[in-house]
């Protein structure tokens, strides 16, 4: 930077007269998008064009370069020629650029002092631009105010806030709430206003701004309050802000009720009326007052007293617990006590005036004493509990009851009081002793504490109580009992690994650690299976594969705390439910059938086998042929696969399909197999002669023609394969002067010449030749009339004409042509028959009954053809004694030797 200053500044110390430094201020809101228009330079700083103030000398074109590229120069693009400062691609953005502060902030290509033109919600960016050439040199200081959009919403700093307001809070008390929202946009786009959503009708918000602008939101209690009428209010508090169109953001606002000491404790009744017998014992209870108080804490703590107006005589007679209001007998009643005794009780609480109750304690003289009823345990007993354990025998003893009259005046009797297998009968020989005892096991999971009394009575009828609690221990008698013996359960297989089955729960009857029950697998469990031995939360750890295992059988165990521990067993069953995880699979992708042509159409060519290791609708699978569905239809349930028509192997000799297979799940699977049908030839084309072109045409012959030179040859082709194809040539029917001078090649059709020829060899000579081919079971021919003039010249063609017009009289030779094939030619033949020899070997040893039908439908075929075979004479000639030769085409053709 300070070599490119000094580049610059050092040839321009002579103009410093002209040079002058300028500032130029530009605003522009935050987030606008690349190549929007900040301003131009060259025109705001009024610079002369490039050839404006001298016409006649061409001025050098302005240059604006930025001196430095810091922070602020990558959010600008300058134009070097034209001065344009536009937006670059990097998006300001107001609230990441700038730091708010007392004063404007600014970022800046080079170093600069912000100007104290703009208000503290100035955010500047500060750009030092060099204006060249030497003529026009400047350093133009740009300044670029970054003006605030409203993008961004109020947002509170935690999501609730809490906020307690005494109850006795007076209307218009004003409570701060911590906290307020915060809105990284300035001005009118900040925060503006707050607002409930529910005020319950006692609050409202108000908003206080300080000095420095921050608004503060205000709770204001607009009604009475009352903690014991509704201690708690859960509202929201919504911000929002100033922007077009306003953004919010909320908070939850719970606002507590605060107790204050606003009750005082209260008596329910205003008098309690109590009688008591004069000779009851010491600590006898008498009464107990309870009194109220609603508030809470320390604000609701009561405390019993007696009133200053109770005499000191009943206070020492009555003990008065002062925390639970128990009134107790503290001193022993004698002839001097009195009989009436008013307690006046005081219940106080903090700050409150006292709440007060009156006890009226009459006390009833006895004039005799009761009975005395005197126990001597036998069992564990603790305060009058008496404890004894479940599995105690009948009969076990529990205490000797002694009853005995003080006076010795009256005769006393005792019997047992409540319910309970307890027994309270005479000891004997002892008189007035009694033995309690058990009648039947006890059993702590039906009766935990029984509360029975020995009641003694004398002959005035004078009745004495003594209650004796019976509180059974439990011991480990019980096993833990599941809910289910058999839990059956079910999951999708693919499951996540440690999937949620189900939570065993065991109730064990027993108290204490012996009730305490674990749980735990059976050996017969998987160890993919988990069991928490706490929870009895049963978990599988992998994912199961229904295709794989479909069920699962094992036990689990519920096992108690106790000594020994007891145990009880049940059986968990898992069924793993199917999914659709698995396509349809063929036994092949490629399947090869070999069917014989003209097979009857719909008939079955082969079955497609295809599985789907899924159930139910997802194993389901549907075939389609994917191509040729014109020609081919497949059987969706069976597989077997038709043809709709007759196939031709002539016409094409084998067909490749694509078979689709789809499942029935959601989504569907689904998978490809190709399949290959080859037509295996049947003998149903007779060989086809294409030269000659007809029975008229002819050939002129040379008398001077040597022995064994070659005259002329039949030429046919048969569109079937191997043995139907190939082609044996015999002449069947002679006629002309010497008919046998001529031969031909029962292999290539070649007509040669086998005796020369004399003067009276002269003349037409026609040669009936039936070309045969090799089918099985019969071969098929077809007949041409080969005619051949022997003479120097043809003098006069309408003669021959003539002749060939005339129906020839030729007898037939039914003799078999004698065909040898050369080994070369064998071979090739043989290969080429290879796949259909061994494709109808097949055939015929998977089915009889196919070969038998594909016979009968042959010889049928094959006598239909014979039956239409007057209808083409071109190619074929009855075989009879007489040829109708008008009948033939006209073709005269004449034919050197070929």
């Amino acid at each position: 930077h300070l070599l490119l200053f000094l580049l610059f500044v050092g040839p321009f110390n002579c103009f410093a007269g002209y040079s002058r430094a300028t500032e130029l201020f530009y605003s522009l809101n935050e987030g606008l998008p690349a190549g929007v228009l900040i301003g131009s330079l060259a025109r705001d700083l009024q610079l002369p064009a490039a050839a404006g103030q001298h016409p006649a000398a061409p001025q050098p074109p302005l240059s604006f370069t930025l001196a430095s590229r810091g922070l602020g120069g990558q959010y600008v693009q300058l134009d070097n020629r034209s001065g344009e400062l536009h937006t670059s691609s990097v998006e300001i953005d107001r609230e990441a650029l700038c730091v708010e502060s007392s004063g404007a902030t600014v970022f800046g290509a080079a170093a600069a002092v912000s100007s104290s033109s703009p208000s503290s919600e100035s955010c500047l960016l500060l750009l030092d631009v060099l204006v060249l050439p030497q003529e026009y040199f400047r350093l133009v200081k740009v300044k670029i105010a970054i003006r605030d959009v409203n993008d961004n919403a109020p947002r509170f700093p935690v999501p609730h806030i809490h906020l307690s307001v005494p109850e006795n809070a007076p209307v218009n008390t004003r409570l701060a709430i911590e906290h307020p929202a915060v809105d990284p946009d300035v001005g009118t786009n900040g925060v503006q206003t707050y607002r409930l959503r529910d005020n319950y009708g006692v609050f409202t918000l108000d908003v206080e701004e300080n000095e420095s602008g921050e608004r503060t939101p205000y709770l204001i209690v607009m009604g009475a309050l009352d903690r014991e009428t509704r201690e708690e209010y859960v509202t929201v508090i919504i911000a929002e802000d100033g922007g077009t169109p306003p953004l919010v953001g909320s908070a939850t606002l719970t606002i507590g009720i605060s107790d204050i000491n606003d009750n005082c404790p209260q008596f329910n009744d205003s008098q309690l009326n109590i009688t008591l017998y004069g000779n009851s014992s010491l600590g006898t209870h008498v009464a107990t007052v309870h009194a109220v108080d609603v508030d809470l804490g320390s604000n609701a703590q009561i405390t019993y007293s007696y009133s200053q107006k109770v005499p000191q005589p009943s206070k020492d007679l009555f003990h008065l617990d002062e925390s639970t209001g128990n009134i107790m007998l503290s001193s022993k009643i004698d002839g001097d006590t009195p009989r009436l005794h008013r307690l006046i009780i005081l219940g106080n609480g903090p700050g409150c005036i006292p709440a007060v109750i009156t006890v009226l304690v009459t006390i009833i003289k006895v004039m005799m004493r009761p009975p005395e009823v005197v126990p001597r345990f036998i069992a564990n007993e603790v305060e009058g509990v008496v404890y004894l354990k479940e599995l105690e025998p009948i009969n076990t003893p529990i205490a000797f009851f002694t009853i005995k009259d003080p006076d010795e005046k009256y005769k006393v009797n005792c019997y047992l009081d409540g319910d309970g297998p307890f027994r309270l009968s005479p000891y004997k020989p002892y008189n007035n002793e009694y033995l309690l005892e058990t009648t039947k096991p006890l059993d702590y999971e039906a009766q935990q504490l029984y509360e029975i009394s020995v009641v003694a009575w004398n002959s005035e009828g004078f009745h004495v109580n003594k209650i004796i609690k019976v509180q059974v221990l439990d011991d480990n008698d019980n096993s833990p009992v599941f809910s289910q013996q058999l839990i059956e359960l079910s999951i999708e297989e693919n499951n996540v690994p440690h999937a949620f089955l189900t939570k065993l729960h065991a109730t064990d009857a027993d108290s204490g650690e012996r009730g305490q029950v674990s749980y735990f697998l059976g050996p017969d469990a998987p160890s993919y299976f988990a069991l928490d031995k706490t929870t009895g939360v049963l978990t599988v750890s992998t994912q199961l594969d229904r295709e794989e295992k479909e069920k699962y059988r094992y036990t689990v165990k519920a096992v108690d705390s106790g000594f020994p521990p007891r145990e009880s067993i049940a059986t968990v069953t898992i069924t793993v439910l199917d999914k659709n995880d698995n396509s349809p699979r063929f036994i092949n992708k490629d399947f090869s059938f070999f069917v014989p042509e003209n097979f009857p159409g719909f008939g079955e060519i082969g079955v497609i086998s295809v599985t789907d290791a899924d159930a139910g609708q997802n194993g389901w699978v549907a075939l389609s042929v994917l191509n040729g569905s014109d020609i081919f239809v497949i059987d969706t349930g069976k597989g077997v696969l038709r043809a709709k028509v007759s196939l031709d192997r002539e016409q094409q000799s084998s067909y490749v399909l694509w078979i689709e297979a789809v499942d029935g799940g959601d989504p569907a699977l689904s998978s490809t197999a190709k399949i290959t049908i080859l037509l295996l030839d049947i003998n149903d084309n007779p060989p086809l002669v294409l030269f000659p072109q007809s029975n008229m045409s002819y050939l002129l012959v040379l008398p001077s023609t040597l022995p064994g030179s070659p005259i002329t040859e039949v030429y046919a082709v048969d569109k079937d394969t191997g043995m139907n194809a190939v082609i044996a040539y015999s002449i069947i029917g002679r006629r002309g002067p010497r008919p046998e001078s001529f031969r031909i090649d029962p292999k290539t059709g070649n007509i040669t010449l086998e005796e020369s020829l004399m003067q009276n060899d002269y003349g037409l000579y026609r040669l009936l030749v039936k070309v045969s081919d090799h089918g099985y079971p019969e071969p098929l021919h077809s007949t041409v009339m080969v005619n051949l003039f022997v003479n120097d010249t043809v003098s006069n063609e309408s003669y021959i004409e003539s002749l060939l017009r005339k129906e020839p009289d030729i007898s037939i030779e039914e003799r078999q042509p004698q065909i040898s094939i050369e080994p070369t030619h064998k071979k090739m033949e043989s290969a080429s028959c290879m796949p259909t020899l061994v494709a109808l070997s097949i055939i015929s040893l998977g089915s009889i009954a196919l070969v038998t039908g594909m016979s009968i439908y042959i010889c049928l075929r094959k006598g239909k053809k014979h039956h239409t075979a007057d209808e083409n004479l071109e190619v074929q000639i009855p075989l009879n004694g007489r040829i109708n030769l008008h009948m033939l085409e006209k073709k005269p053709v004449e034919i050197s030797n070929i």
